[in-house]
């Protein structure tokens, strides 16, 4: 009777960490107005499988996006036009990168990595609210773990299945 206790708390152990282990950011907020580097931590493969490509898309705000290069790893930078035109320290933006890839790299499921990126967080951006950072893991076979989906009004990103990485907008910082 123990052992049968035991090895069902094990297994509700394994299944609640297999569900919490998702990719996020190591810095959730973040001050509009200002420069954020994006540290995406993955923590897992696919289901056993490693991870080939990690892809990333820039949200609507997030402007002047740099990849940090990772040796072994080939990077993509896809860039598209803006929403709108942007300032950025006084020069007019209207296109940069929309996403990143990383990937021709391998992740075994058992190791942990980081992905880096470097963008600025424009004024324009709702502070109190939250943008999200879509990520998708790619893994042999067509396997993938797409953390993409993003909470509706009210709700939490604790009631998604794969919620995107969130940065919480702060306000503005004076100048010095």
């Amino acid at each position: 009777m123990l052992k049968s206790l035991i090895s069902a708390a094990a297994l509700t152990v394994l299944g609640a960490t297999a569900a919490s282990a998702h990719s996020t950011l190591e810095v959730t907020d973040a001050h509009v107005g200002s420069s954020y580097k994006a540290v995406i931590r993955v923590p897992h493969g696919c289901e056993g499988k490693p991870t080939i490509a990690v892809r990333v898309q820039v949200p609507e705000g997030m402007i002047a996006a740099k990849p940090m290069p990772k040796t072994g790893w080939t990077l993509e930078k896809i860039k598209g036009p803006y929403e709108k035109s942007y300032d950025y320290f006084g020069t007019p933006m209207k296109e940069g990168v929309k996403e990143i890839v990383w990937k021709g790299g391998s992740l075994a499921d058992d190791e942990y990595d980081e992905f880096v990126f470097r963008a600025f967080l424009t004024d324009s951006l709702p502070v109190g609210k939250t943008i999200y950072v879509p990520v998708v893991q790619e893994c042999p076979e067509g396997a993938a773990e797409r953390w993409i989906e993003i909470p509706k009004e009210g709700q939490s990103s604790d009631e998604l299945e794969f919620p995107a990485p969130g940065i919480k907008l702060l306000e503005k910082q004076s100048a010095h």
